[in-house]
């Protein structure tokens, strides 16, 4: 069992973020608490399962104070059995990562941090909005080692505008050189509700150059390649092993509990989704209430979603689940579809197990669409 908790809270909007949070944190105490309480309500959502993985995201869950972690760590361990080697990962910016801060995390039981870095450039953080400066990067994560957190992440951003790719190259140096173990790798994407969006509609900035996310792209597999870091998933890289182990039970459909405002959760037939309303989900859990919209999961939505999550993945995906999920109709729907893949060298069957090709995870998602039943 996994146990996801967001944390709805941010000093300042990204340019490029739609995720659900709110800049106001005067209420961050209450909604913790009212966590606190969602976590005690849904002790049995996945029965007496034990905890594997516990992932904070948001949001900013760097944000926290120690006593507000401890409270959220402590009530899960009251409720739920969690294993003795679970990965518990804190994502994080780099401008609240003090030394004093990091040791409150790591004393809290914190063994993993997914730190959002985005980019070593100042213009290129400046033009994301970030908070952070490009020596506020580089020095959270050598306090962290420092403090003995050494299993970290960091975000890195390409396809960002830029006359070439030297400023990619020079983030990725400055990666290496911090010898993390592992790197999540993201295209810019403008998403409608944000700042992006809001700027492309007024032609203040132009689309993504497809051209240019793609070569970007592949600079970033061939780079990370050269300096040991396997790409196990389209956007993640991981050294000796290091792999996201929360985010790799969603890719491979493993039952897991999401609380917190906007939060989902899976149990391997249905699915649920918290409200995206900070004062409306408080309301409700003080209430007793868990404020969820539950959905039933057809055999077509279980079939799109595997393929969706599992072909990004070094796993691909098994022949024989995708018939059993499909109930036997994928082969049957996606004959012609197939054929056309493996003879655009994008997709190739080994062991019973469909895997993307390096040229096909230039086309991840729309081979992944066109798969759909």
């Amino acid at each position: 069992m996994h146990l996801y908790i967001h944390i709805p809270f941010c000093k300042q909007a990204c340019h490029y973020c739609d995720f659900h949070f709110s800049t106001n944190t005067s209420g961050k105490r209450q909604m913790v608490e009212a966590i606190a309480k969602e976590i005690a309500l849904r002790k049995s959502y996945l029965g007496q399962e034990q905890i594997e993985t516990i992932y904070f995201g948001g949001g900013t869950p760097s944000v926290l104070s120690k006593e507000e972690l401890d409270l959220l760590l402590d009530t899960t361990r009251k409720h739920f059995t969690i294993s003795t080697n679970a990965e518990i990962t804190l994502e994080a910016n780099p401008d609240d990562l003090t030394r004093e801060k990091l040791k409150g995390f790591y004393q809290a039981g914190v063994n993993r941090l997914s730190i959002g870095i985005q980019s070593f450039d100042e213009n290129h953080l400046r033009f994301l909005n970030r908070v952070h400066s490009a020596g506020e990067a580089t020095q959270c994560v050598q306090l962290a080692q420092e403090v003995g957190i050494h299993n970290i992440s960091i975000d890195l951003i390409y396809a960002i505008p830029a006359p070439d790719d030297q400023i990619l190259k020079e983030d990725l140096q400055k990666a290496f050189a911090l010898n993390v173990s592992h790197i999540s790798a993201y295209c810019l994407t403008i998403e409608p509700q944000t700042v992006f969006g809001n700027w492309l509609k007024r032609k203040k900035i132009q689309p993504i150059d497809e051209e240019f996310a793609a070569r970007q792209f592949e600079i970033l597999i061939k780079k990370l390649a050269e300096n040991g870091y396997e790409q196990y998933e389209i956007s993640n890289f991981a050294r000796n092993g290091h792999y996201s182990r929360h985010n790799s039970s969603y890719w491979k459909q493993h039952p897991y509990l999401g609380v917190g405002p906007s939060a989902h959760s899976y149990n391997g037939a249905s699915r649920e989704f918290n409200i995206s309303n900070n004062a409306k989900y408080v309301e409700a859990i003080e209430a007793g209430i868990i404020p969820a919209t539950f959905e039933q999961l057809s055999a077509e939505d279980q079939t799109n979603e595997y393929v969706l999550t599992g072909l990004r993945t070094k796993w691909g995906v098994n022949v024989d689940k995708l018939q059993t999920l499909s109930e036997g109709k994928f082969f049957t729907v996606n004959k012609n579809e197939l054929l056309t893949m493996k003879k655009n060298g994008w997709i190739r069957e080994e062991s019973d197990t469909l895997l993307l090709t390096e040229s096909g995870k230039l086309f991840a998602d729309r081979i992944a669409s066109d798969l759909f039943i």
